[in-house]
């Protein structure tokens, strides 16, 4: 059974940084794909960033690009989604979300986090 553990997450000042992780168990090798995703009430959930563990490819939301890190260590099954530089318009629910053989576009993978959430605040 594959479990997603969540961590990080709260709430920051605009411009500030916050930091999730996101532990991954269950998979059998390191074929699969992981990533982060986000939902506020009444939206669709959107895809921020994921990873392809097997071959390291990462895919960010033009939203995010160039102020979020996604950061893997497939030793720990591990990926950590460094937050910088945060807006009002981030604040939401964000899960992890993780698929065997998957690819790194952020698309509805199988397995999904509890959610952890995020308030940036003016």
């Amino acid at each position: 059974e594959v479990r997603l553990v969540e961590s990080g997450g709260g709430s920051v000042q605009v411009g500030g940084s916050l930091q999730l992780s996101c532990t991954a168990s269950g998979f059998t090798d390191d074929d699969y794909a992981i990533g982060w995703f986000r939902q506020v009430p009444g939206k669709e959930r959107e895809g921020v960033a994921c990873t392809d563990m097997s071959d390291k490819s990462t895919y960010y939301d033009d939203s995010v690009k160039g102020r979020f890190v996604l950061v893997s260590d497939i030793a720990k099954n591990t990926i950590y989604l460094q937050m910088n530089s945060l807006k009002p318009e981030d604040t939401a629910v964000y899960y992890c979300a993780a698929e065997a053989q998957g690819r790194s576009w952020c698309y509805e993978y199988d397995h999904w986090g509890q959610g952890t959430q995020v308030t940036v605040s003016s």
